[in-house]
C-alpha cells in the first residue's frame, strides 16, 4: 500500500466536498448577517489550515497571494491578549475557489514529498507528520460537513459524498 497516495486521495476527496459546498452555496448564505462564522470564512479557514499543515514546518509556510492578515482565525487569536481577529471585506466565491485550486495543487505537490516519519513541524502540535495528515484531513472534513449541514438545513441543498479521489 502506498500511504502517501492514500493520504493524497483523502485530501482531494475532502477538498472536493468543500468545493461542492462553495459552488452550491446560495448568495443569500455566503455572507449571511445571522451567521457568527460566515460561510465564506469557514471555507477560507479550512483551506488556510490545510495549506499551512501541508508544509514541512511553520517556517516554510508562504501565504497565498490574496491572504489577508488574521482572516484565518474564527475566534479569539491563540496568543495573549486573545483579541478577536479583524475581519473586513469578505472573500468572493471566485477568491475562495482560486484558493481551493491553489491548495489542491499544494496537496498534489507536497504530499509525495512529506517525510511521514518526521515531527509535525509545528510546536503546538506535539505529534508526528503522519498523524498531522490525519489531523489536517479531519479538520478540513469537519468544516466541509459544517457547510454541508448549513446548506441542507437552511437551503434544502443536498450534496454528494466523495469517498476518495485519484
Amino acid at each position: 500500500m502506498d500511504t502517501k497516495k492514500v493520504i493524497q486521495s483523502q485530501y482531494l476527496a475532502a477538498l472536493g466536498m468543500l468545493k461542492q459546498a462553495v459552488v452550491k452555496c446560495p448568495d443569500s448564505l455566503w455572507n449571511a448577517a445571522e451567521d457568527r462564522n460566515k460561510f465564506w470564512h469557514v471555507a477560507y479557514h479550512a483551506l488556510f489550515y490545510t495549506h499551512l499543515y501541508l508544509q514541512d514546518a511553520e517556517k516554510d509556510f508562504r501565504p497565498w497571494e490574496k491572504a489577508r492578515n488574521e482572516y484565518q482565525f474564527m475566534g479569539p487569536m491563540p496568543w495573549p491578549p486573545h483579541n478577536l481577529p479583524k475581519i473586513g471585506e469578505p472573500y468572493t466565491r471566485e477568491d475562495v475557489l482560486a484558493y481551493f485550486a491553489f491548495v489542491r495543487e499544494q496537496v498534489q505537490a507536497r504530499v509525495p514529498a512529506l517525510d511521514l516519519e518526521a515531527s509535525s513541524g509545528f510546536e503546538w502540535l506535539p505529534f508526528g507528520k503522519l498523524e498531522l495528515q490525519f489531523y489536517n484531513i479531519r479538520h478540513l472534513q469537519q468544516h466541509a460537513a459544517e457547510l454541508y449541514e448549513r446548506l441542507g438545513a437552511r437551503a434544502g441543498i443536498d450534496l454528494d459524498w466523495i469517498g476518495s479521489a485519484s
